[in-house]
Parts: structure tokens; C-alpha cells; sequence
């Protein structure tokens, strides 16, 4: 009766409209260029169904061409980018996100590419493109990832090791251990209860004396940073740095016969050390020391420093402020970088070990963690 009346009285039914559907993806891109190229630091946001694995893809507009890339694998062929996902970073619930980032040479201009796709799937809406890779919309929810978690503030054209990867109590992969001149009771060993981020970091057991020196080194961190080089790493010590000198990092330098550029302390301040001459800086005067700065103990540290092969200059930060007496600058200053400006010098660097090395009395344990190196400086 209801029914013949509406119909009579010529009611019509509306129809709600259809559901817009969500992107699939949002992409957030933050660029950082200089004349001829550029980093891009990519944020994508999975829109649709949880994932387990994920392909993004754009088409630059100008002659764009990407050289590396982190935390993502990168290719390019012609004016088509593509991104896969590695393995700590495939799985994506639904309005999840993952950064990667990599790096890029090009002329003319340089505009953020107009439009993405993930998983074949247009981000903007527009009919999806084939893809054998996209994902079923109909698949399960993946189970919570446990591969390795991303480093941490590993910044665009950075490498980072954030020791996350090492499966054994011996430090493996890109590092290995060594005893300088001799083997004693120094050890280095790959903690799972002490860590700045994640679950792993290296623990050096630093002991005095000459023949204890141990340290960690890897061939590949410095390599990727052409000709300047930021070092970045969280340490976090026991006993505060002694009167006699030590060492807790140490780089090769091959343009100085292959003797070490060398990072620690002495007369209980951080300084930097010249294996080749034993040149420091700072000058290890009373007015010196007073420049450089102690590193606290028993908390973590963020230490950065910078070392430019180009001109030979040094800066260095200590919890993200800049040390006086740990800056070469290039023109001489009494207490400071005099000594060191004795003669030119030009580094190569070759590998970053991390550990202890003392020349006398000092004993110390040490983590380190969340290392990275890159062209540009990285920050705590």
C-alpha cells in the first residue's frame, strides 16, 4: 500500500553517490640540489590494502638520472624511475609510510615528477597501469614485520650502519675486527642490551696499555663520500677520557703514507691527532684544551666532524654544537691549529675503524651506534 502510494505520488529513490576512493598512495618529496645535481628524500604512504612488498615509479620531465640510492632499491631506464622496496621496509598496513632517498645528477631544471605510481596503481586516480606486481586486493593482512628497522636519521646521500644487521656476536659483513701491532685484552663484540636506536650496537672493551688496542673497521662507509667527508656515530662511554692520549676512531689516510687520521682525547678533551707527525688539534696547551670539550659519560653522544680533502680543513660538533678547539680552518691560531698547519695536508681517507687504542694509562668501554657518512653533514 506504502509502496503503490510513493510510486503514485512520483516519488523517486536517490542513490547515494559511489565512495570516492582513496589514493593509492601519497608521496611527500623534499629535494635538496646544488648546480648539477640533487638529493630527494621520498615519504610514500600506502593508501589501499596492506602490502608486503612495493614498487613506486615516476617519469622525470627533465634529464634527470639518478646515481644511488638508500633504503630502497632505485633504477632508471630512460626517463622512468622505479623504487622497490627492500626488506625491512616492503610491508606497508594500510596508511602506513616508508622513506627512502636517493641521488641524482641534472641540467636545466629540476621539478618534482608530476605524478606516481605504486604497485602499477595511479596515486592521483587515474586509470591504474598493468603491473603484475600489484598487489591482490583481496590478499591477507601481512603478519608484523621483524626484519631490520630503518637507521636512524640516516639523512638523504648518507650510508648508514646502525648494526642491525649483524646476526652473530662477532662483528661480520662490511666490519672486522683488528688488533693493531699486537693482540691483548681489548675486545669488541656486537650488544644486545646496550643500544641508541633499535636493538644492536658495537660494545668495544677498551683496555690500557699499549698492546690492548682493538677496533672495528669498515672499507665501504668512507668510499661513498667523494672528497668530503661528515662522520656521524652515537657513542656512549663509561670512564671519562684520561690525561694520556687515546684513540677511539681511526681513519686511514692514504695521501700520508697510509697513517692514520686519528679521533679520541687527551689531557681529558676530545682532540684529533696526526699519526704521521703527531701533529693535534687542538694544541694540547692549557689554553687549548680549554677549546675542545670532554665527552660526557655514561649517557650517548652524538659526534659529528667533517673532514674536507679538498683544503685540509676540520670541523667537528659535539651533541650538535660546534667545538672551538676541534675546528681547522685553514689560517693558523695559536692554541689551536697552529701545530697542525705546519706542513699541507691533504687527506684521502680509506676505511672508519671504531674502538680504543691507548699509549698508556686509560681504560674504557664503549657503544657505538647509528654510523653515517656522507658528502653532506648528516646532524644528531
Amino acid at each position: 500500500m506504502t509502496a503503490a502510494l510513493l510510486a503514485g505520488a512520483g516519488f523517486v529513490a536517490l542513490q547515494a553517490p559511489p565512495a570516492t576512493a582513496a589514493p593509492a598512495c601519497t608521496v611527500d618529496w623534499t629535494a635538496n640540489q646544488w648546480a648539477t645535481g640533487f638529493t630527494a628524500d621520498v615519504q610514500v604512504t600506502n593508501g589501499g590494502a596492506p602490502v608486503t612488498s612495493w614498487t613506486l615509479s615516476w617519469t622525470f620531465a627533465g634529464d634527470q638520472r639518478v646515481t644511488n640510492g638508500w633504503n630502497a632499491t632505485v633504477t632508471q631506464t630512460g626517463n622512468v624511475v622505479t623504487a622497490a622496496s627492500v626488506g625491512w621496509n616492503g610491508t606497508l598496513a594500510t596508511g602506513a609510510s616508508t622513506r627512502f632517498g636517493f641521488q641524482a645528477t641534472y641540467s636545466g631544471s629540476n621539478a618534482k615528477p608530476a605524478a606516481f605510481t605504486f604497485n602499477g596503481v595511479s596515486c592521483s586516480g587515474d586509470n591504474p597501469s598493468p603491473s603484475p606486481s600489484s598487489p591482490s586486493p583481496s590478499a591477507p593482512s601481512p603478519s608484523p614485520s621483524t626484519s631490520t628497522p630503518p637507521q636512524e636519521g640516516c639523512v638523504p646521500a648518507a650510508t648508514c650502519d646502525s648494526f642491525e644487521t649483524q646476526t652473530g656476536a662477532t662483528p661480520g659483513g662490511n666490519w672486522a675486527v683488528s688488533y693493531p701491532d699486537c693482540s691483548g685484552a681489548g675486545t669488541a663484540a656486537i650488544d644486545r642490551s646496550v643500544a641508541h636506536s633499535g636493538a644492536t650496537s658495537l660494545r668495544v672493551n677498551g683496555a690500557a696499555g699499549y698492546c690492548n688496542h682493538v677496533f672495528v673497521g669498515n672499507t665501504q662507509l668512507l668510499g661513498t663520500a667523494g672528497s668530503v667527508w661528515y662522520v656521524r656515530y652515537w657513542v656512549r662511554h663509561t670512564t671519562a677520557l684520561p690525561a694520556s692520549h687515546v684513540t677511539a676512531v681511526a681513519m686511514r689516510d692514504a695521501n700520508d703514507g697510509n697513517r692514520d687520521l686519528r679521533f679520541g682525547g687527551q689531557n681529558g678533551a676530545l682532540q684529533f691527532n696526526r699519526a704521521s707527525d703527531d701533529a693535534t688539534l687542538p694544541e694540547q696547551s692549557p689554553a687549548g684544551v680549554a677549546l675542545s670539550a670532554p665527552l660526557p659519560v655514561n649517557v650517548w653522544n652524538c659526534v659529528e666532524f667533517k673532514v674536507d680533502g679538498r683544503d685540509g680543513t676540520i670541523e667537528t660538533w659535539l651533541n650538535g654544537s660546534s667545538v672551538p678547539g676541534l675546528v681547522e680552518d685553514g689560517v693558523p691560531t695559536h692554541d689551536i691549529d697552529s701545530q697542525w698547519l705546519n706542513r699541507t695536508w691533504r687527506p684521502a681517507l680509506t676505511d672508519l675503524r671504531l674502538g680504543w687504542e691507548s699509549y698508556g694509562e686509560g681504560a674504557d668501554t664503549l657503544w657505538y651506534d647509528d654510523v653515517a657518512v656522507s658528502a653532506v653533514r648528516n646532524g644528531c
